[in-house]
């Protein structure tokens, strides 16, 4: 008899692609969740899957649990009823970490670009080769036969601690997750623990300065921009359809590379995922060819149009994150206006890099806020405000509210950049119903 797995908080972006990808293996899968409606449940019940209200009657002796790590016994029934009755669970990544030892396994870590970059390398891999693959945009992949597999691995709560990959990635170290960490030592401390643990190739970025103090067992390659790294990306240019380049290594061209995606930080990614096929022993003509055809991740630069007007959504929502989003906005639209529209997540991170947040929202060239978004692990206790950081930021701009997203009509040839992990999609759909609603008068 096969057992059915059954994930507590099946939602969450992580856990729904882990459970998609079991379910496309074969394995039966089933979760439960808040009744809230959340962009990743809609893959969930296209598969079939069924998603349950949170119930002790879910908690069985025939089923597997999964745990998802915002869950605890004083916040979840099915965590205290398993807690009290005996019945074990693993964490999402506890599960990981001894699933993927049946797999060539290739994890992407980094403060940012980890999503990006997974999708990147899970997209031109599933394309040489059968693979299955963990995307943190909520996608999963699974396949009976597949022999690599290709996962994000987060430095959160030291998460990436149970992973031993073959392969691993570092895109780069940043202090953030300040309800965590106490510092970008410690940030540094658990990245240089989990590098240890990669098996076969450490693939880094050469230009981050944390990073060129990481070691390990496995062969460490550098890659960037200057000339000093193992993987050398070169004669750039970039354009309004996206940005070719060139890599080499040892001293020998690997060839012409193109991506349709915007930003330096995306060249940075590509040439990570071509250094680490080249190594592994793909063909990287191959690689070439599929790299031109990704289409992104969800809610990374994310386009639609409504009523003429381009609006992009992002997830950035750590000031590395917006600089690099408004540099791929500025790539491909070079002559429009760029309005940043940013929500703060969470009170520790909007406290420990206020003045971060307003230098790198200056790079748009109007800023509107939204009020802080706090996380279920957190309280509010007044010690910052939205205001606090509008006071910081002296571009054209204000605060606002679900309610009211008519000051972002104030521009003219403009493109529309929505950011933050929180629920900053509530305001983009409320611009665009606002633009929807012009154009039905206008007619």
């Amino acid at each position: 008899m096969t057992k059915t797995y059954h994930f507590i908080g099946i939602k969450g972006s992580g856990m729904s692609a882990l459970a998609l990808m079991l379910h496309q293996m074969g394995h039966k899968v089933q979760g439960s969740d808040v009744e809230k409606y959340y962009f990743t449940q809609r893959g969930l019940e296209q598969a079939g899957i069924e998603i349950l209200p949170f119930s002790e009657a879910n908690i069985t002796t025939d089923v597997e649990l999964i745990a998802g790590n915002a869950f605890r016994p004083d916040n979840n029934v099915e965590i205290a009823y398993a807690d009290t009755n005996g019945f074990t669970y693993k964490r999402y990544h506890e599960f990981l970490g001894q699933f993927m030892r049946d797999f060539t396994s290739f994890g992407v870590a980094g403060a940012h670009g980890k999503t990006s970059t997974t999708g990147l390398l899970a997209h031109v891999m599933r394309n040489i080769t059968d693979t299955s693959y963990l995307i943190g945009d909520g996608t999963g992949r699974g396949s009976e036969n597949a022999q690599y597999f290709v996962f994000e691995s987060d430095e959160y709560e030291r998460h990436f601690m149970p992973y031993h990959p073959e392969y691993s990635i570092i895109t780069n170290i940043d202090f953030d997750h300040p309800d965590y960490f106490t510092s970008l030592e410690d940030v540094f401390h658990a990245f240089d623990d989990y590098a240890k643990q990669v098996q076969k190739g450490l693939f880094v970025y050469g230009e981050d300065e944390q990073l060129r103090h990481i070691t390990a067992t496995a062969p460490i390659y550098y890659y960037g921009f200057n000339e000093d790294n193992d993987f050398v990306a070169y004669d750039l240019q970039p354009s309004t359809t996206g940005s070719q380049f060139k890599v080499r290594h040892a001293g020998q061209e690997l060839g012409q590379f193109q991506i349709p995606t915007f930003g330096r930080h995306n060249v940075l990614n590509a040439t990570a995922v071509i250094a680490t096929l080249f190594i592994a022993g793909f063909d990287l003509n191959l690689v070439a060819e599929h790299l031109k055809t990704f289409g992104g991740v969800k809610r990374r630069f994310t386009e639609k149009i409504v009523n003429d007007t381009v609006i992009i959504d992002d997830f950035a929502h750590h000031p590395t994150e917006i600089i690099a989003t408004i540099d791929a906005a500025r790539q491909k639209y070079p002559s429009k206006e760029i309005v940043a529209i940013f929500q703060p997540h969470t009170f520790t991170r909007t406290i420990a890099l206020l003045d971060e947040f307003a230098l790198a929202l200056s790079d748009a060239d109007a800023v509107y806020l939204a009020p802080i978004y706090g996380s279920a692990r957190e309280t509010d206790n007044g010690q910052v405000k939205v205001e606090d950081l509008a006071a910081k930021i002296s571009k054209k701009g204000g605060i606002v509210s679900l309610e009211n997203t008519s000051p972002l009509l104030d521009h003219d040839n403009a493109v529309y950049v929505f950011m933050g992990a929180g629920d900053i999609q509530s305001y983009e759909y409320s611009f665009e119903r606002l633009l929807s609603n012009l154009s039905n008068n206008v007619q």
